[in-house]
C-alpha cells in the first residue's frame, strides 16, 4: 500500500492507499518541527494500531513538505521502515506538468501537487483554492499548464493574530454565520473571518478567471477548513479534502513509470 503524506506549516495529513487507488485510512496530527524520526515512527505505528492495521503494509510512500527539518526526518523515518527511499516531492519540479512560470522552483511541493490531482480529476482549466495555514490558490489553464496563483494569510492565522492582539476579542468557533451583517460580536467576527474568506476567495478567483479569458474554469476547495468557508460561499464546483494526497501519489506513479 501506498502512504502519501502532506506536511504543512500547522498540519500533517496522512493518506494511505490501497492496491486499486482508494484512499483506505487518513489521519491528521500538528506539525512540530523538533520531531525527530523516531517520533514520527512513533506517531505513524500509534495510528495503525488503533485502527488494526500493520505498518508493514505501507510497501510505498511520498512525501510533501514546506517545513525542511521534517522533510529530513520523515525521509530517515521512511527510509528505515521501507528500506528504500521514499518519494520526496520537491519544489521547483514539474513533473509531468509543464510550469509556465519565470521561476518554476518558486513552485512549493503541495501546490504541484495539488495542481496535478485537480487537473487529473476535473481536468483543465481548473483553479484550486487552498485553505491551510496560508491560502494558496493554484491555477492550471486550458492547456493543461501550471501558471501560478496567489498567497495569502490563512484564515485560522488571521484569527490568531486578531485575538493574540485585541485584547477584548475572545476566540470563537470558527464556523460561517447566517448573516454577514453580524448583530454581536460573535457573530460579527465569523463574519469577517469566515465570510470574508470567501469573499477574498471570491474576488481573487474572479479576477484570475477574467487574467486567464476562463469565466468557467473549474474551482475546487481542498484544505482543513474548505468544508467551513463553502457554507458562505457557492464558489466552489468540487470540495475535495484529499486533493492533495491524491496529487503525491499521482506523482509517484509518474515517477515509477518514467522509470
Amino acid at each position: 500500500m501506498f502512504l502519501a503524506i502532506d506536511v504543512g506549516n500547522t498540519q500533517t495529513t496522512l493518506g494511505l492507499f490501497d492496491e486499486g487507488g482508494e484512499l483506505a485510512r487518513g489521519w491528521r496530527m500538528s506539525t512540530t518541527a523538533s520531531d525527530t524520526s523516531d517520533m514520527l515512527h512513533s506517531r505513524l505505528w500509534g495510528f495503525f494500531m488503533k485502527d488494526g492495521l500493520e505498518l508493514g503494509c505501507v510497501t510505498e510512500a511520498g512525501v510533501a513538505s514546506v517545513v525542511p527539518a521534517l522533510e529530513r526526518s520523515w525521509r530517515r523515518c521512511l527510509t528505515e521502515h521501507l528500506g528504500h527511499r521514499p518519494l520526496v516531492v520537491s519544489a521547483g519540479e514539474s513533473y509531468g506538468m509543464e510550469v509556465a512560470m519565470p521561476n518554476p522552483r518558486q513552485v512549493g511541493a503541495d501546490r504541484i501537487a495539488n495542481a496535478i490531482a485537480a487537473r487529473s480529476t476535473y481536468g483543465a482549466p481548473v483553479i484550486v483554492v487552498d485553505f491551510g495555514t496560508a491560502t494558496n490558490i493554484d491555477v492550471v489553464d486550458a492547456s493543461g499548464a501550471y501558471r501560478g496563483g496567489a498567497i495569502s494569510p490563512g484564515l485560522m492565522l488571521s484569527a490568531n493574530a486578531l485575538f493574540s492582539r485585541a485584547a477584548k476579542l475572545a476566540s470563537i468557533p470558527i464556523e460561517a454565520p447566517a448573516h454577514a451583517l453580524g448583530d454581536g460580536t460573535e457573530a460579527a467576527l465569523q463574519s469577517g473571518l469566515v465570510i470574508g474568506a470567501a469573499a477574498q476567495a471570491e474576488g481573487l478567483v474572479s479576477r484570475i478567471q477574467a487574467e486567464l479569458g476562463e469565466p468557467r474554469a473549474t474551482v475546487v476547495g481542498t484544505g482543513g477548513l474548505a468544508r467551513t468557508v463553502a457554507r458562505a460561499t457557492d464558489l466552489f464546483d468540487a470540495i475535495d479534502p484529499d486533493l492533495t494526497l491524491r496529487g503525491i501519489r499521482e506523482i509517484w506513479l509518474w515517477e515509477q513509470a518514467r522509470g
